[in-house]
């Protein structure tokens, strides 16, 4: 698999697919894997898809994770694959990234999906990242056993039986990274506010209905700071793209499509 260094960082990332660049950034404690789903329907894609430091195959110091190094990261997966402009999806923390190298990279950026973004970590959200810190020093079957409750709405609770939930949380155990206590280090410090004014591409703003992490208020604040923001909204937790992964592929897909 392809691999590039950046500072650090050995960042590892896949590349699937040939067309147009789609480039899908992860969320926090998860890998490039959290985008199977979406790249087995980016048909005309070429698909780049990175795993931050403490996920997948990517190795660094141990050090702080910063946002910027992130896009920083990002940037070098591009430079690396040869492409000058790419489409850019980000869930959560990647989301959170998609928007900083939009900001502050924007020839970069032909169009930006940002699901479950926020401009700033709050004192509410900072008081959520420190009880996941504290989750994770019980060991991740504790913080596995949180995720389906954090993370997915009532479709997903409707169907659900406690023997089927049990053996989500064991697999979400299985799939939890190494660097998730660092990555959530840097969800906490999260500020991208004053870049956000700088970003060029086309943006969709896509919100969960259900979030339980990310508020309507912080979604509104989001499009109103982005120029050329639509806004769009999947009826989903904060983990829409496992509870609902067609759905969010087509929703995803088709604001990629009007911009290519």
């Amino acid at each position: 698999m392809p691999e590039v260094t950046y500072k650090s960082a050995a960042v590892h990332y896949d590349r699937t697919g040939d067309g147009p660049a789609l480039l899908l950034l992860h969320g926090t404690a998860a890998s490039c894997e959290q985008w199977g789903p979406l790249t087995a329907k980016a048909g005309g894609f070429t698909v780049l898809a990175p795993d931050f430091p403490g996920s997948g195959r990517t190795i660094d110091d141990g050090g702080p994770i910063t946002v910027e190094d992130l896009a920083g990261q990002a940037e070098a997966v591009l430079d690396h694959a040869g492409i000058e402009r790419a489409h850019v999806v980000g869930h959560s923390l990647g989301g959170v990234v998609a928007a900083h190298l939009a900001g502050t990279r924007p020839a970069r950026v032909r169009s930006a999906v940002l699901h479950a973004a926020w401009p700033v970590t709050d004192v509410r959200q900072d008081a959520e990242f420190r009880y996941w810190l504290d989750l994770l020093a019980h060991g991740d079957a504790t913080f596995a056993r949180m995720l389906p409750l954090m993370a997915f709405g009532p479709r997903y609770w409707e169907q659900a039986t406690a023997e089927s939930n049990e053996q989500l949380v064991k697999t979400l155990e299985t799939m939890i990274q190494p660097g998730a206590a660092r990555q959530i280090e840097a969800d906490r410090a999260v500020d991208v506010r004053p870049v956000l004014g700088r970003i060029t591409a086309p943006v969709l703003v896509l919100a969960s209905t259900h979030d339980r992490l990310i508020t309507a208020q912080q979604q509104r604040e989001l499009v109103a700071a982005i120029p050329h923001a639509r806004a769009a909204e999947i009826d989903a937790g904060h983990g829409a793209p496992a509870e609902l992964p067609d759905e969010f592929a087509r929703l995803v897909l088709d604001f990629v499509a009007e911009q290519t």
